[in-house]
């Protein structure tokens, strides 16, 4: 029996969130030990927040978690485009940690409605920091033009983020009960080694994400009519003052017809 051809890929400026989450795990397939390794920190982290109790639990998830994350964030970039090095690579952590300070702050404090606040800020921000990377911008211009590519399609960002945060609760969860017969010490290395696996996919859709708005924001209107030729009059906009086009002027009398 031939094998059924799928459909090929939308373009970037096109693709649905089920297309970047699947592209997600054909780049994690693809670039499987260097994506495995992005999922080390985040997993530590994790170990750290739940391990260490009081002010010194503060102090690590507020001031090394979003540095963390977003180390893993800018490694799973550079596995998606060039990036620049030296001073952007600090510009981009500087970035990441505003981006993902609200989602450490959800490990400390939990209430109604922060998880998605934290994913709506990270939305929002967060491509400030392949912006930093990929297109060699400083802090504050990077941050504008995070804010510029979350703008081009709100709804795609945060419905991305979480779609990819929640494929990875639920399979999480699925290894969690797979694995509850065993003892406490067994289940503590499950759920390390379930979060090094699947901490990695998050990040790399987030990338996968800079390329998605990156390409709606130069397919945009307003993209177009920049790039487009000047020369062109729009069919919709009149003339305005000054020179009108040259076939509605008047012809001006030949050399013979002015004496009439």
């Amino acid at each position: 029996m031939a094998r059924t051809q799928l459909p090929p890929p939308l373009p970037p400026e096109t693709r649905t969130v089920g297309q970047l989450v699947a592209e997600s795990i054909r780049l994690y397939g693809a670039r499987f030990w260097p994506s495995l390794a992005l999922g080390i920190g985040p997993a530590l982290l994790g170990v750290a927040a739940a391990e260490l109790h009081g002010a010194v639990r503060v102090v690590l998830v507020l001031g090394v978690g979003p540095l963390v994350l977003a180390s893993s964030y800018a490694g799973a970039v550079a596995l998606v485009r060039p990036i620049g090095r030296g001073r952007y690579v600090a510009v981009a952590l500087a970035a990441g940690y505003l981006a993902f300070l609200p989602v450490c702050v959800s490990r400390l404090w939990i209430f109604p409605g922060i998880y998605l606040v934290a994913l709506a800020w990270l939305a929002l921000v967060g491509l400030a920091v392949p912006a930093a990377l990929v297109e060699r911008r400083g802090y504050a211009d990077a941050l504008r033009r995070g804010v510029q590519l979350a703008r081009a399609d709100y709804v795609h960002a945060l419905g991305s983020l979480a779609t990819l945060a929640i494929t990875i609760f639920l399979t999480g969860l699925v290894i969690f009960f797979s694995l509850r017969e065993g003892s406490g010490q067994a289940l503590r290395i499950a759920a390390v080694l379930a979060f090094i696996v699947l901490a990695p996919l998050f990040v790399l859709g987030a990338a996968v994400l800079y390329v998605d708005q990156a390409a709606r924001v130069e397919s945009s209107p307003r993209a177009r009519r920049r790039n487009s030729n000047g020369d062109l009059h729009s069919s919709f906009q009149p003339d305005g003052t000054g020179r009108a086009d040259a076939e509605g002027e008047p012809r001006p009398p030949a050399r013979g017809e002015q004496g009439r």
